[in-house]
């Protein structure tokens, strides 16, 4: 990884993804997880405020050390467990049915192989078992799609492989979830080829 991958890519996403407008966000998709948890991309910490009572525990699946670093003052104030314990969501190293839920918050869009990524939380659910997500992608109106495929490669470049113009929906059912509820909305204020967010929870067969 470059020196701005590992040391100055982490403080940007830290800042930008900790803004007071994503808590009521946050707090929307966190509702409903219980038991035990795997978070993908766990990144800074900024969910655990939110996980509702009923979690039991959480393993965080982060590969930023800086960003598991800027983690600390969340995580000594957390009333649930959380545990970093695993690198990559590609390759999830748990069990077949470890979990009860998942939880992924502005995580797909830059994860290489995120159907790899899906593929394995439906491993390590239980059957019935819900992912909570919250990610910006492809919008539903053609002019903004437009304006997302042209700055998505500087997109991608500047911000670590993140993509404005993945189809959240489309990649979610295609590896064999089933969309519960989906709420796709505009986050203001904000561009809107940014902040085209879609909302949800699905449940592994």
């Amino acid at each position: 990884m470059s020196i701005y991958s590992e040391r100055v890519l982490p403080r940007i996403i830290n800042v930008a993804c900790g803004r007071a407008a994503h808590d009521p966000i946050r707090r929307r998709t966190a509702a409903g997880l219980h038991g035990r948890v795997v978070e993908i991309g766990f990144g800074s910490g900024h969910n655990v405020p939110f996980y509702p009572d009923a979690v039991e525990s959480v393993s965080a699946v982060e590969p930023a050390d800086l960003g598991w670093k800027l983690a600390s003052k969340r995580l000594a104030r957390a009333t649930v467990p959380v545990l970093r314990a695993g690198l990559d969501g590609q390759r999830l190293p748990f069990e077949d049915d470890s979990f009860d839920t998942a939880l992924s918050t502005w995580t797909m869009c830059t994860i290489p192989d995120v159907d790899a990524a899906l593929r394995e939380l439906r491993r390590v659910l239980i059957p019935g078992g819900t992912v909570h997500f919250v990610e910006h992608g492809l919008a539903p109106d053609a002019k903004v799609q437009t304006w997302q495929h042209r700055l998505d490669p500087v997109q991608s470049t500047l911000f670590g492989g993140c993509h404005l113009d993945r189809d959240i929906r489309g990649t979610i059912e295609r590896t064999g979830f089933e969309i519960r509820d989906l709420d796709t909305f505009y986050q203001h204020p904000g561009p809107k080829f940014v902040a085209a967010l879609s909302l949800g929870v699905a449940v592994s067969p």
